[in-house]
């Protein structure tokens, strides 16, 4: 499934040589943050953290570096409506639980939804070349605020 913290750490360095970018410290305790997150934090929650570690960090460099270890392949953003992106350090195939109302997110490994095929061709002009399927609904703590509503 997902690969080792230091093998990502590795990609990162290699990715950053074959484009001739620096590696820099920012970019590298940007990308260890969320390796070590679960919670598919926003670029605000991730320059909170980050900023404990490195005081002097600014919240415009991290949303660069974001940006940047997306366009690497290092990191997926993960999007869904009314909700600011959040940010995911597994780029493997993976789904994801949503709860809509509290926009919470949680990883759903599934081999069922990974075997539906990739529609062949173009779809309104796009050509397919992954996908990962969004499950909305209550999360737990969610469901039981509901229940306790009268």
């Amino acid at each position: 499934m997902g690969e080792s913290k230091a093998k990502i750490l590795r990609r990162l360095e290699e990715a950053c040589r074959a484009r001739g970018l620096p590696l820099t410290a920012q970019r590298r305790i940007v990308l260890e943050e969320l390796l070590r997150r679960t919670d598919h934090p926003t670029a605000d929650q991730l320059f909170e953290a980050v900023r404990t570690l490195s005081p002097q960090i600014a919240r415009r460099t991290v949303y660069r570096v974001l940006d940047t270890l997306a366009e690497l392949g290092l990191v997926r953003r993960v999007h869904h409506p009314g909700a600011a992106v959040r940010y995911d350090a597994k780029t493997h195939r993976h789904h994801h639980l949503v709860c809509q109302r509290c926009n919470r997110i949680v990883d759903l490994e599934n081999a069922e939804l990974d075997r539906i095929p990739l529609p062949r061709g173009t779809w309104h002009g796009f050509t397919i070349a992954d996908f990962s399927v969004q499950l909305i609904g209550l999360c737990p703590a969610c469901r039981k605020l509901k229940k306790s509503i009268p």
